[in-house]
């Protein structure tokens, strides 16, 4: 979840949780993104992110790490991880959902109305930006002729 915009980004990790599963996704999904919308990422603790200093080295974007225990310094995290409890409850086999069940469920997330008004705005004009930087990427047609 990026703090700012609360934009969503769910991974499907169809190759497991292990550190170079995570790694690979997580380089997979933020080549989708303006550069804008990824500049720092926050984890947890667990294994799955052993690769952060490399990951960091390669895409530029930081690796930050809460203390064990203190899940509020990732508060945003943690709301986005109770509003995934409707869709995917506690002990739920993710292996069963496929990649566009976790696209479905990502949109779902990011078309909420916000609760923070200013916020509203904010989402409106990263998505504007986004679709202008898939529009403008290289080797797209912006269908000027």
């Amino acid at each position: 979840m990026e703090r700012s915009t609360r934009y969503v980004l769910l991974l499907h990790l169809p190759g497991g949780r292990g550190a170079s599963s995570v790694d690979a996704a997580m380089r997979q999904a933020i080549a989708t993104l303006p550069g804008e919308l990824f500049r720092t990422l926050t984890w947890d603790q667990g294994k799955e992110i052993a690769y952060h200093a490399q990951f960091t080295i390669d895409t530029g974007i930081q690796v930050y790490f809460c203390d064990p225990h203190k899940p509020w310094q990732r508060g945003s995290n943690e709301n986005t991880n109770g509003l995934l409890r409707q869709y995917l409850p506690k002990g739920t086999d993710l292996s069963a959902h496929s990649a566009e069940d976790i696209a479905r469920i990502a949109r779902s997330l990011n078309n909420r109305t916000p609760q923070n008004p200013r916020i509203h705005e904010t989402i409106r004009e990263t998505r504007r930006a986004r679709c202008a930087h898939r529009l403008n990427a290289p080797g797209s047609s912006s269908g000027d002729a």
